[in-house]
């Protein structure tokens, strides 16, 4: 089931009915969906597929020669393989088209860059000399990140200013990752997100006709299925020190996001050597670095405001229930642990990722213009502010605390605060009032407006306060699943 990835597409399409030669960059993490995604693009037109492997060069070139040579190409007449790449390449020129543009998709292209580097420069001429002109689109597809960055994207590069096009495939969003579960309640579809993410081969191992809980214990915990071991194989294809990048991952998982904690936690003692080990990890777009709103643009690179954390839902699960429960996991006792591990603070647990879908109910909000202002930008406040407190005369006193999301406008003029509940009870009027006092100094020059998103409801007090104040918007768990604008 292919589901999604109609920008992705729409890219690739447009690249392929442009005129003249195109040559295409097409990236993102393993498991992200990018060979399915190029399959689908194939659909219908003459193409040439071929997936590089982790082999020697004269291996991969007697590969690529066996395939390209099955297709009617005026080589086939007189060589059986190819004597070089340059040889090969230049062959492609000859595919049959029939009046479509010759297609070329080289997948996990930092395969064959690996075991020999002259590539790049070999694609580089005979794109100058024959394929710029020339009715044809080659694709590059790759999941080493870092290489692609690096290697292909990079100025003084050999492929430097001659692809025409290039696209960062990332994980779906929750509005497409919830139509793998469609007949799931909105909590469950929630929850699913909360445990797989969006990555398109996590969501395909479960069974959307399996309850949640089934999916979770049957293609999660137990030992034999293909996503209990997941992570621990995704580490070892990528990195060598991988007991160190497990405590690590590990300490993240368990809510530490700071540098100090974070080491302390995993036992790397050295802070400098574990900002090494965490700037891996955000090269493979596992963790990443978040700022509040309102630092600068130019402060990030030198600030220690920022915080880390992981990027993938599943793999926050999987270290939080999998890698904790590893003992009792091996001798079989999944339901003991779903039981007394996981369904007890799986809501809780989803408390993250449900204000990231909160988030993208913002953005889909925007798009229709059904918030009261147009942002520039949006994110999670955390650092000190004011916030209510009882025992000070003004009722207010300077602390750390955070806003679940914020949105400003360009000059700052507009705020939009907004709080995600997703426990079992309403919104009350006292948790509203916690959220409007937050960043009170501001409020002298600025209009704000409240958002407020409950999976549970919210206190009738706090209804009749939203009926009467078009600055309090209250979203319930069917507007933000079903997307209601």
């Amino acid at each position: 089931m292919f589901i999604g990835r109609t920008a992705e597409l729409q890219f690739l399409e447009n690249s392929y009915r442009a005129s003249g030669g195109q040559l295409i960059l097409l990236y993102g993490r393993r498991r992200v969906g990018k060979t399915e995604t190029l399959k689908k693009f194939c659909e219908g037109k003459p193409h040439v597929y071929f997936a590089c492997r982790e082999c020697t060069d004269k291996l991969q070139l007697k590969a690529f020669s066996e395939q390209l040579l099955q297709e009617d190409i005026p080589a086939r007449q007189y060589v059986e393989q190819f004597t070089d790449w340059d040889k090969a390449f230049r062959a492609v020129s000859q595919l049959p088209c029939g009046g479509h543009k010759k297609l070329l998709v080289l997948d996990e292209f930092p395969y064959l860059c690996k075991e020999n580097p002259a590539i790049l420069s070999i694609l580089r001429n005979l794109w100058e000399e024959i394929w710029q002109h020339d009715n044809i689109m080659i694709v590059l597809c790759g999941s080493a990140i870092s290489f692609v960055e690096q290697e292909l994207l990079a100025e003084e590069k050999p492929l430097s200013g001659i692809l025409t096009g290039s696209c960062q495939m990332k994980a779906l969003n929750f509005y497409e990752a919830s139509r793998f579960f469609p007949e799931y309640s909105e909590l469950d579809k929630i929850l699913a997100y909360a445990v797989l993410g969006g990555m398109p081969y996590y969501l395909g191992q479960f069974d959307a006709g399996l309850s949640l809980a089934e999916n979770i214990k049957q293609n999660v915990l137990s030992k034999d299925c293909v996503l209990y071991r997941e992570v621990d194989y995704m580490l070892r294809q990528e990195l060598r020190e991988t007991p160190i990048y497990h405590a690590l991952l590990g300490a993240l998982a368990l809510g530490n996001v700071r540098l100090n904690d974070i080491s302390r936690q995993s036992l790397v003692e050295d802070t400098s050597k574990t900002s090494v080990y965490l700037r891996t990890l955000i090269q493979m777009g596992i963790v990443e670095r978040e700022f509040s709103l309102d630092v600068e643009i130019k402060e990030p690179a030198k600030t220690h405001r920022g915080i880390y954390k992981l990027t993938d839902p599943f793999f926050r699960f999987w270290y939080a229930f999998v890698y904790t429960q590893y003992s009792a996991l091996e001798a079989g006792d999944v339901e003991g642990v779903y039981e007394r591990a996981v369904r007890p603070f799986l809501r809780q647990f989803a408390s993250g990722p449900f204000r990231e879908v909160c988030g993208q109910y913002i953005e889909a909000l925007q798009r229709a213009n059904a918030l009261p202002f147009r942002y520039r930008k949006a994110g999670r406040f955390f650092g000190r502010t004011t916030v209510r407190d009882k025992r000070k005369d003004a009722g207010l006193s300077i602390q750390g605390t955070e806003i679940d999301i914020l949105a400003v406008s360009g000059r700052r003029k507009e705020y939009l605060a907004g709080a995600c509940k997703l426990d079992d009870t309403p919104f009350t009027y006292e948790e509203y009032l916690d959220t409007a006092a937050k960043l009170t100094p501001q409020k002298d020059r600025s209009e704000f407006y409240y958002a407020l998103f409950s999976a549970a409801g919210f206190e009738e007090k706090l209804n009749e306060t939203a009926g009467r104040d078009g600055h309090v918007r209250l979203y319930s768990l069917k507007d933000i699943v079903n997307c209601r604008i």
